[in-house]
């Protein structure tokens, strides 16, 4: 066997270091006799570079990377078999894609509430146990917490290794960790309470899902009855009705129906030959539009707007906002995050527009020095029971407190709601389809009236 050097070159930093190849003498080369480490690192003028270094371990390769003056931002091993030309030429073969398709291709899986909440709690119990950082990172990584591989705890202790904070590291891990995590992770950093933080976080997380989950549970019975009542409409108008209307037709009674069956057979006929493609097309072109109308600043703004003022929906909706923007201000404010970054954060996380811009013109107004109590009323946006709790809170000098006691006053009352509007949801839609069931059912009951009286007059 052959040991063949080959000399540095100056395309790339790596390549100042002497790169080893063996050969054997029937002129097989075996390029991945020394493992390879994919690297990314900047210069002192802060231009990033990347390359692949073949040392033996992961120390060397950071070692290498200091002696020419580079600070490592990344360096990983490259998976066995696969050289750096092979994960280039990997990468090219779907360079067909559309780039946006690419980047949905490679986004991570944003984590659920509840898998940030278990995620948090573990962390925190880990410290709690004396663990140092790193180790608990290490530990992570061996853990089973849904939504968020394990890689990304890899990932987090090797960047806390190589000299960052945890708030640092979970940035880079845009797409797992939203913004309320890093400051508040970053505040608990700077007060020496990351433990304590964590299982703030981890409790925010939780009642966080509790809520959306009854949202959400409230409007199963709702839906589960809509698509029922669909299908025996759909059943009765395409199986039942023209077989019936068959039978008229035998009996030569089409023409001489009562109003009813023929107002109901005539729709069963439009809906044979146009309904089954034409409503959809029509929703489906509805929710295009409302979907590329939501998609500009004004129109989102006039539907969240309209979504607010929704004759029953419209106050649980505003509950669910306002008890959402009080637990997620109180919880940054209580671990010491500033209160400008504090309504800038909040104000990213709120979906609703009509609130964000609320919010923003609160923040404006806070930075010229006013309390928080008079933007948010003069907005117009905010109830005056939020206001008030508010501005006794501003008085007593606990704001956190105040906002923590109007979150949990209107998830109270959301829940309230919520079993206000099932219990007015629940017959209504029964009432709504015995009357469509019932309208049907009428239509050929008296056609069949209609038969029986012309065979007893004959």
């Amino acid at each position: 066997m052959i040991l063949h050097c080959t000399p540095p070159s100056e395309s790339s930093p790596a390549s100042n270091l002497p790169t080893l190849e063996l050969s054997s003498p029937e002129g097989y080369s075996l390029i991945q006799a020394m493992p390879q480490f994919l690297y990314k690192a900047r210069r002192r003028s802060g231009e990033a570079v990347e390359g692949v270094l073949d040392v033996p371990d992961r120390a060397i390769a950071l070692g290498q990377l200091e002696r020419l003056g580079l600070f490592p931002v990344a360096v990983t091993q490259a998976k066995a078999g696969r050289t750096v030309s092979d994960s280039r030429q990997s990468g090219s073969g779907s360079s067909f894609l559309p780039a946006s398709l690419k980047a949905a291709l490679k986004r991570k899986r944003r984590p659920k509430l509840q898998e940030l909440a278990t995620y948090t709690q573990q962390l925190a119990n880990l410290l709690k146990a004396g663990m140092p950082l790193t180790m608990a990172l290490h530990s992570m990584g061996s853990l089973t917490a849904k939504g968020i591989p394990g890689s990304v705890s890899h990932q987090l202790k090797q960047d806390v290794i190589e000299g960052h904070s945890l708030s640092d590291a979970m940035a880079r891990q845009a797409g797992i960790f939203p913004d309320l995590v890093i400051n508040m992770v970053r505040a608990g950093e700077q007060s020496g309470a990351l433990q304590e933080v964590l299982r703030r976080l981890a409790l925010h997380f939780e009642r966080f899902a509790e809520v959306q989950t009854k949202f959400k549970s409230a409007m199963i019975y709702p839906l589960f009855v809509c698509f029922f009542g669909l299908v025996l409409i759909i059943f009765f108008t395409a199986v039942m009705l023209p077989k019936f209307t068959e039978f008229f037709e035998t009996m030569q009674l089409k023409d001489g129906l009562p109003l009813a069956t023929r107002i109901v057979i005539q729709v069963s006929d439009f809906m044979k030959l146009y309904g089954w493609w034409l409503i959809p097309l029509v929703g489906f072109m509805t929710y295009l539009i409302l979907k590329r109308y939501g998609a500009t600043p004004d129109g989102r703004r006039r539907l969240d707007l309209i979504q607010l003022k929704l004759p029953i929906f419209g106050h649980v909706t505003r509950l669910n906002l306002f008890a959402q923007f009080a637990r997620i201000l109180s919880t940054l404010l209580g671990n010491g995050v500033p209160v400008l970054q504090a309504l800038r954060i909040t104000e990213q996380i709120m979906p609703n527009a009509v609130i964000r811009d609320a919010l923003a013109a609160t923040r404006e107004a806070v930075t010229d020095g006013k309390t928080l109590a008079q933007p948010l009323a003069r907005s117009g946006v905010f109830p005056q029971l939020m206001i008030d709790l508010i501005r006794i809170g501003e008085e007593t000098g606990d704001v956190p407190a105040a906002l923590m006691n109007v979150a949990e006053t209107y998830e109270a009352d959301l829940n309230v709601a919520l079993r206000a509007v099932m219990n007015l949801i629940e017959p209504a839609l029964i009432v709504g389809l015995a009357v469509v069931i019932g309208g049907l059912l009428v239509g050929v009951m008296q056609a069949m009236f209609a038969i029986t009286q012309s065979i007893s007059t004959r």
